[in-house]
């Protein structure tokens, strides 16, 4: 019956059978002359350039961070061990070094395997050479046809691939370009996000959690699904012992480790340093335009592989990071239960709305052209948010309303340290998180500085001839021509006790109204155009305040500035990039210090009177918690500052090769700390510094930093300080004196307000 139906159709079959065969055959050819998208030339495939992620690097070459759209990291082949080859080959493709591109025999051996007999071991249908293809040229959406097309298409790459390169070439280009878990690209950089160590480093074992994760980048994501992870880790070493790479006892002992995971992020919200990482970014762009223009070159911060040789120190940072988190978990919840249930943020609907109205969902709502009450209404809705806190981010269902009153809250911090006699930045820290809190406090943010201006007021005395051993009243005084100012001490009442004291004494001990007065006797002008000498660019305000730090000033030019005492009296020029490179190692920048001689700030003898002064800080003045509560016998000099209604907490730490700044408060300047004894700068601010060089204090090989001794002072500058520390009213100004009666007074400066 069959026979007679073929010799009745045999036309009809032969014409179909040929029509078919005909449609494959055209099929092939549209393929193959580019109908269905463009296919490389062996000339194209010659000259393969890959997207390279640019890195971010310590000052010893550890890697800070990436700036990328893909991020790879390419390697050359002597980079990659033998046992990330033997991984790679015997599980993908075990005929790798057999055919020329297109295993047929395996195309038959995964339908009968996989397919029918759903053997996961036996592979899959492509070769290293096609999926080489697929990684060069990402597949794209064709319809129906799209499988065939793109298979076909990778065949004929993959056959042109061969031609063009080396089996070890062809390994090498895959390797690179592969696409591994958590949007990483090629094996360089999966080593270094999944196990903080090059692909030279890879354990056998640690190399076959990584290539068994290609088979489902996600669903084998050793962080996300370990065990998973492992049971396919131990297929790719089963894998390795079938084909001889390994032997059988090598196997049974790897397949019962545990994957042990050192995960390192370089995403631009995570990782180390990620304020400094943004600040280099936008540097390079900026660095970019001008270097393309007068190179002619079209160089791509995120494609072209620059390395971005940086002045950070990767441990000092890291410990100053731990040090912020330990110091600021805890302060945070102090601060939050010193205001209870009438905090600000819960309960001061003006300045919610205020806030409010700030975000950019409230600015969305406005231009949709929604009213007042129903853009309320709209952020009142609530929805599944991820919250930042210290302990740990949480899940949450929560309005709009809800999350700003929640970040509101949040004391942020800013710590930058430098070296003193070069300019060179050691660490970084701009907020508490990166990924909640953008605003980098290093570099964008402007506070009242407080009490860490007085040094500069201390400074312009000295260079105006005031002699350091002068007395002077910490009376209150109201002055008359300033609408009744009266300065107060932060630290105590009124002194009713007839005492002077002298300039050591007043700037260790931060006296405020000691501060105006030799303010007034220096003269504004003069002081101003000291700061200035010092590096502090920002505006400052002519007005009797500047000495108790009314003035708003960023970090980086604080650090600057205190520089000056601990390098020959000039301010150092604070850098952060020591060279950059392209690709193929050559440099393209290189700092270099500037041949002209600095110009002094203030002399010798100010410089190390003033430092004396500074010392005094640490050892009997408002830092001494730093020798008693942290321990540290380190030289150390330094300035606490704390700011009208308990806004900002400041601490300058000076030692003779790091000079540090650290600020605390909140980003919202209406919300201050409750009390000034939680407030001010030795118990907000200068824990970090304390922290933080106990850490450094703990290694060894930090010992040239922490051990270094300050200049010893001549004879002459402890003799200029050889006077005692206070000095009580003779019997005459005390019996004429009413201590009880205000005093009141006209404001007098060299300088005209």
């Amino acid at each position: 019956m069959i026979l007679a139906f073929l010799k009745k159709y045999r036309n009809h079959l032969i014409i179909g059978i040929a029509s078919l065969a005909s449609l494959f055959v055209i099929f092939i050819l549209s393929v193959y002359l580019g109908a269905w998208g463009h296919l490389p030339s062996k000339k194209e495939l010659s000259d393969l350039e890959l997207d390279q992620a640019t890195e971010i690097l310590a000052n010893d070459g550890r890697l800070l961070g990436k700036i990328y759209i893909n991020d790879r990291q390419p390697i050359p082949f002597d980079s990659i061990p033998e046992h990330v080859v033997h991984a790679l080959v015997s599980t993908e493709d075990a005929r790798f070094y057999d055919h020329n591109g297109v295993d047929n025999r395996s195309l038959v051996r995964v339908f009968f395997k996989s397919i029918l007999l759903q053997d996961e071991s036996s592979g899959g249908g492509s070769t290293i050479t096609q999926q080489l293809a697929k990684n060069l040229f990402p597949r794209k959406d064709l319809g129906a046809l799209g499988i065939a097309v793109h298979k076909l298409k990778e065949s004929i790459i993959a056959k042109r691939l061969e031609k063009v390169y080396s089996k070890d070439e062809i390994l090498l280009h895959y390797l690179n370009t592969v696409p591994f878990s958590d949007n990483t690209f090629g094996i360089e950089s999966a080593a270094k996000h999944f196990f903080n160590k090059s692909t030279t480093q890879l354990t056998t074992a640690e190399a076959a959690t990584l290539i068994g994760s290609l088979k489902a980048t996600y669903s084998y994501n050793p962080k996300l699904f370990s065990e998973r992870s492992q049971q396919r880790r131990n297929v790719v070493l089963s894998q390795m012992e079938k084909h001889d790479y390994i032997s059988e006892p090598v196997y049974d002992s790897l397949q019962q480790d545990s994957i042990k995971l050192d995960i390192q992020q370089y995403s631009n919200n995570d990782g180390i340093a990620p304020y400094f990482r943004e600040h280099v970014r936008l540097y390079l762009k900026e660095w970019l335009k001008t270097y393309n223009q007068k190179e002619d070159t079209t160089i791509n911060i995120y494609t072209d592989g620059l390395k971005i040789y940086t002045t950070i120190d990767y441990d000092m940072q890291e410990m100053a990071e731990t040090s912020v988190k330990e110091h600021l978990q805890k302060l945070q919840q102090q601060f939050e239960k010193s205001h209870g249930k009438n905090a600000p943020w819960l309960t001061n609907e003006s300045l919610i709305n205020i806030e409010l109205k700030k975000t950019k969902a409230y600015q969305s709502l406005l231009s949709d052209g929604l009213n007042e009450k129903q853009i309320l209404d709209s952020l009142q809705q609530k929805k599944e948010m991820t919250v930042f806190n210290w302990e740990e981010k949480t899940e949450e269902q929560w309005s709009t309303i809800d999350s700003l009153k929640h970040y509101l809250k949040f004391l942020n911090c800013g710590f930058v340290a430098i070296n003193p006699k070069n300019g060179a930045l050691k660490t970084w820290i701009g907020g508490i998180n990166y990924e909640y809190f953008k605003f980098d406090h290093v570099i964008q943010s402007k506070r009242q500085v407080g009490s860490t201006f007085k040094p500069f007021v201390y400074t312009a005395a000295l260079e105006n001839g005031i002699d350091p051993c002068t007395y002077f009243s910490d009376d209150a005084v109201e002055y008359e021509n300033l609408k009744g100012w009266t300065p107060k001490n932060a630290s105590k009442e009124d002194s009713t006790t007839y005492m002077n004291y002298s300039m050591e004494y007043a700037l260790s001990n931060s006296i405020n109204t000691i501060a105006v007065k030799v303010l007034e006797k220096t003269g504004i002008q003069n002081t101003i155009e000291q700061a200035k000498k010092m590096g502090i660019t920002s505006t400052l305000p002519k007005v009797p305040s500047i000495a108790l730090g009314t003035a708003e000033i960023s970090l980086m030019e604080m650090a600057k500035a205190y520089t000056s005492y601990v390098n020959n009296s000039v301010p150092a020029r604070p850098y952060f990039i020591k060279k950059i490179e392209d690709n193929n190692g050559n440099i393209l920048s290189e700092h270099k210090n500037p041949d002209i001689q600095e110009e002094k700030a203030f002399s010798d003898t100010t410089r190390e009177l003033m430092l004396e002064m500074m010392k005094s800080t640490i050892n009997k003045g408002t830092a001494t918690r730093l020798r008693s509560a942290y321990g540290l016998k380190n030289d150390i000099a330094g300035k606490t500052g704390t700011t009208q209604n308990n806004k900002d907490a400041w601490f300058v730490g000076i030692t003779p090769e790091l000079v540090s700044v650290t600020w605390v408060g909140l980003d919202n300047h209406k919300i201050g700390f409750k009390t000034t004894a939680m407030g001010q700068g030795a118990n907000a601010a200068l824990p970090i510094f304390g922290r933080w060089m106990q850490k450094m204090n703990a290694k060894r090989e930090f010992g040239r930093i922490t051990q270094a001794k300050f200049e010893t002072p001549s004879e002459e500058i402890l003799k200029s300080l050889d006077c005692a520390p206070e000095k009580r009213d003779g019997f005459f100004k005390r019996l004429f004196n009413n201590p009880n009666k205000k005093k009141r007074k006209r404001f007098k400066t060299k300088a005209s307000l």
